[in-house]
This record gives C-alpha cells, structure tokens and sequence, in this order.
C-alpha cells in the first residue's frame, strides 16, 4: 500500500494534468461562443491563474530576484499559451495539438543555442522523425506542399516552438537562478501568458462582449479555468518531482488521447489516415526524446529528483 502511495498516486497526478490539458479546449471555445475572443481568453485565464498562484504560494515571493531570463521566459510562455489558445478555438484540435508536439526539433535547435548542448545523431533524427510526421499529417496533392493550410494551424506550430523555448528557458533559469522556487517559476509563466495575451487581443477584431447572464457565465469560466489550470501545473508538478522522467514523458502524451477523444466527442472531428500516421510519427518523437535527453542528466545532489523537471512536463497554462 505505502508503495502504491508512493507511485501511483504521483502518476495520477500526471495523467489527470494529461486530461485537463486534453480538455481545455472545449471551454475555452465556450469563451469564444460568447463573445470572448481566443487573445483575451487567454490573457483573462492566465491572469487567473497567476493571481492564484500568488495567493497561495506568497511566501515564496521573496525568492524571485530580477534577471532577463524571466521576461525571456514571460514572452515564450505567452507565444505558447496564445499559439495553443487560438489554435485549437480556430482549428481542428487533433491537428493544431500535433503540430504544437513537435517541440522535438525546435528543443533539439534552442538547447544546442541557449543551454550550449552539442547535437547529438540521436537528437537530429528524432528531429527529423517529427519533422517527417508532420510532412505527411500536412501534406496536401492540390499544394504539393507540406505546410499548415491555416491560421489555425499555423497558431499551434508557433506555440510549440514557443513551448520548446519556455522548456529550455526554465532550465537555464534553475541554473542561473536557483534559489527561485518552482512555483514563482509558474508565476512567471502565467504572468508572461496573461500579459502577451492582453497586449496580442488589441491586434484581434473584438465581436460584441457578453452582457447579462452571458457576462456572468464567461466571467465564471474564466475564473474556473484560472483556478483549474493553476492547480493543475501545481498538480503535475507534484507528479513530475515523483515519478522517473522517462515514464512521465510517456504518461504526459496520455493528453493527445484525451484530446482525440474529446474533439470526436464534441466537436465530430475525426482524424483521417495521414494525421494519424503524421501523428505517430511526432508521438513517438516526443516519446524517444526523453529517453535520449534524460539518460545523460545527473541528479541534483541532495534531491531526490532534477529540480529541472519539476516543470519540464507542460510549461504551458
């Protein structure tokens, strides 16, 4: 039983973040139907959640010391949280979620750059391998060209990129800046995200804003996904200090089968057979690639866990 305790409760910590993130989309287009577009959902909801953030974790603020790597890591946060946001409002959530996994190639560029990490063969054919699945997810006879076919699509490629850059950042911030604890880290992230999606929402045409019980209900959606998202980085961040990273790796990809699930259940949106092949290819990309990357980290002296991983997982709101 102390066992079990001791590892499932932890996994489940990550396959329930796993499934919020695979759901997330659907009230997030409840927003959109009422009137709240994708840039001012996500800087309302990241607002949210940073301000919770800071309510229940205050006693850590006094960890928080100024450096430019912070607001670099504010503004990757932002392009990932709006890349994902307005994707999967605006796209077909299955395709917009597997051009944002694609995080294998752009991590493989931003580690070799920002952390100095030499570019293994290894890295560079997980790499390709995920570059190569969404060739063929993306791939239409008509353009002869494998590129996103929209915004949409577009948003989530440039959210993952962003996701890969908010990952690499979080580790040279625990490098640099070791004294700050994790959740200031977290803070960091949904301030980033609420602030670039306030200033992106005066770019995006504003439909007319609820009123009545529409205003009421969005403002309890916002302060529910605040709230729900919030604990749930803190959740998973539970998860991932407890559980080896090369298993958690694997558990986290448990969200594209939520995701899946949610977007044929809610919105009829059925996979065809290049996303799925597409699909397998960046899944099983961004599964090898913890293997290849965690296998040459050491452990932290005096923890029981690479304080790094703490937030690698899903540093996105």
């Amino acid at each position: 039983m102390k066992n079990w305790i001791r590892t499932g409760w932890p996994t489940l910590a990550i396959m329930m973040g796993a499934s919020v993130w695979g759901l997330v989309w659907y009230p997030l287009r409840m927003l959109a139907a009422l009137g709240v577009t994708g840039t001012a959902a996500s800087a309302l909801t990241s607002g949210a959640g940073c301000l919770f953030v800071l309510l229940v974790r205050r006693s850590a603020i006094a960890t928080v010391k100024w450096h430019w790597l912070l607001l670099a890591l504010a503004l990757a946060a932002g392009v990932t949280n709006i890349g994902f946001v307005w994707g999967s409002i605006h796209g077909e959530v299955m395709r917009v979620l597997l051009l944002f996994y694609l995080t294998p190639a752009w991590t493989a560029v931003f580690a070799h750059f920002i952390l100095r990490e030499r570019l293994t063969w290894s890295g560079a054919a997980l790499s390709a391998l995920s570059l190569a699945g969404a060739m063929m997810m993306l791939w239409l006879p008509q353009l002869g060209i494998p590129v996103p076919g929209n915004l949409a699509e577009w948003a989530g490629l440039a959210g993952g990129m962003g996701f890969a850059l908010c990952n690499v950042l979080i580790v040279k911030t625990s490098r640099v800046l070791p004294d700050m604890k994790p959740e200031m880290r977290t803070a960091v992230i949904f301030g980033g995200a609420a602030l670039f999606g306030a200033f992106a929402s005066l770019f995006e045409a504003m439909p007319a804003p609820p009123v009545g019980a529409h205003l009421g209900t969005a403002a309890l959606l916002v302060l529910g996904l605040g709230f729900v998202l919030a604990s749930n980085n803190m959740l998973v961040q539970y998860g991932l200090s407890r559980v080896p990273a090369n298993r958690a790796s694997i558990i986290m990809l448990f969200e594209i089968v939520i995701t899946a699930l949610s977007a044929w259940l809610f919105a009829g949106e059925t996979p065809g057979p290049r996303e799925w092949a597409g699909g397998a290819c960046i899944v099983l990309a961004s599964a090898l690639s913890s293997w290849v990357h965690r296998a040459k980290a050491k452990p932290e002296i005096g923890s029981h866990s690479d304080p790094d991983r703490q937030e690698r997982g899903r540093a996105m709101v």
